[in-house]
Parts: C-alpha cells; structure tokens; sequence
C-alpha cells in the first residue's frame, strides 16, 4: 500500500511531479507501463497557443479552467469552456488520430487532453454541453454527480472513455469497490484507468483519500492521500473508495481505454451496490 518513502510511483503521481514543457501533467502509456490511455493538462497563458500532433491516438480536448478555440482538419471548434471544474459541465472537443491541431486561448486557462491509442480514425467535432448526461449515482454518503460526456453508450470514440465524477464533502464515491481488470463476455472488461482530482477551495483540509485493493497476487495496492492536481493510475485491482474531506468537495477526472473489439464499461464490484 503505502512504505516509508511514500505512495507506489507506479501508481501515483504527485501534482507537479510529471510536468514537461507546457503540460503541468503528462502521462503517456509508457510512463503508465500500459497500452492505451493517457492523460495531460495543457496550462495556456492569456493569447498562448499549442501545437498538437495526435499521433496513433485520438483525444478529447476538455475545458478545466477557461475556453479556447481548436483547429483541426480544417474547421475551428470554439469551446466555450467553464470557470472551472466545480462550475458545471463543459462543452469538448474530440480530435481524430494522424491529425495536427492548435489549440488557442485569448484568456488562458487550463485543458485536460484525455487520449488513448486507437485504430480507427472518427472524424473530428464539438461534444456540446447541453448534450452531456448528468447522472446521480448512489444515495446518502455515497451520493455524487457523474458528468458522461464521453461514456461508451453517450459519445463515440474508438477506444477512450472519459467521465467527471463531483463528490460532495464528506462523501464516498467510486464505491462499492469495483474492477475491470478481465474480460468476461457481457460482465466484465479490460480498461486502464487515470483518476486526476481537484478540491473546491484550498488549504490543509483539501485532501482526500484514494484506494486501490488487488484483485490477484502481485497486483495493484495503493492507499494515498490525493490533492488537487494529483494523479492515481489503476492498471488493475478493485478501486474506491474515493473519499472527499468533509470541508471539501471532490472532483476527478475518469480516463478510461483498453484492447477490447467491442468498447464498453463492464465491471464487476466487490460488493453488491447498497
């Protein structure tokens, strides 16, 4: 779980701590040690732009903090973004792999970039906000908002899932304990997992906890405390709970990919939902 040097680096990545050039996170299949899903937060100076070639994936550009404008395969997707996770839900836009894009923002701001190796090349366009699920998941402590704006059966990709999950102070999510680590036809499937958190308002009470239990000897252990701009990756196990602090509500972001034909979300929990 946790040793006298601090939460497995496998695991974990403190905020900060995978930083390069001007992405204050950068996390790619082979610093994750996985195939697919990969994670970074473009930080934009006011008038500041940023070239991205996508490569061998697709990505889903999602307004955190700000708006921006996305040229890609010849057409510009205007995001009118938000003034942060804890406003609402965002508008985003999905770029298509063997693409060039620029990403421009007059008053700056901060854009996840949620990726995943993919075969097949989808056209680029606009994830509008109004067009995003919001779903209310669980009850009493464990009641939480889940924002679907990329879920398998809500917006298509080729292989990525992407979701917002708010947690209220003093809440659980994520929970019962859950996995994907096998696939099961019609029960469960393979998806690698990137869990990055914000907290609402600052200081020392701002920190949460987040768990990982094996699934199988050897596998994936981890129990941690998580402030924003912190970064959990769960390459198998059973995940959750997610606790948020009483004073403080919770975000993450969900990114999700893995080699299975068909791209679902199938898990299996540890316990059966209350």
């Amino acid at each position: 779980m946790k040793d006298h040097d601090g939460p497995d680096r496998r695991l974990f990545a403190a905020a900060g701590s995978e930083s390069h050039g001007p992405y204050a996170l950068d996390i790619g299949p082979e610093r994750a040690g996985w195939r697919y899903a990969a994670l970074r937060v473009l930080a934009l100076r006011p008038g500041g732009s940023h070239h991205l070639p996508t490569g061998d994936s697709e990505w889903i550009v999602l307004p955190l903090a700000g708006s921006c404008s996305v040229l890609v395969d010849g057409q510009v997707i205007e995001l009118r973004g938000r003034e942060g996770v804890f406003g609402g839900v965002s508008d985003f836009a999905y770029l298509p792999r063997d693409a060039h894009a620029q990403i421009a923002s007059g008053a700056g701001g901060r854009f996840a970039l949620a990726g995943a190796r993919c075969e097949r090349r989808l056209p680029a366009r606009h994830g509008p906000a109004a067009e995003v699920p919001v779903e209310r998941r669980g009850s009493g402590i464990t009641a939480r908002e889940v924002r679907n704006f990329a879920a398998a059966d809500v917006f298509e990709c080729d292989r990525l899932i992407a979701v917002e999950v708010l947690t209220p102070g003093g809440h659980w999510s994520s929970y019962p304990p859950h996995k994907h680590d096998e696939e099961v036809a019609g029960r469960e499937s393979v998806l690698e997992e990137i869990y990055h958190f914000e907290f609402e308002g600052e200081g020392p009470s701002a920190v949460g906890h987040q768990r990982i239990t094996p699934s199988r000897p050897g596998g994936a252990d981890l129990l941690t405390e998580v402030r924003t701009g912190d970064t959990v990756l769960v390459p198998d196990g059973w995940h959750g709970p997610s606790i948020a602090p009483p004073e403080h509500a919770m975000y993450y972001l969900n990114v999700m990919a893995g080699p299975g034909a068909v791209r679902e979300w199938q898990i299996t929990f540890r316990h059966r939902p209350a």
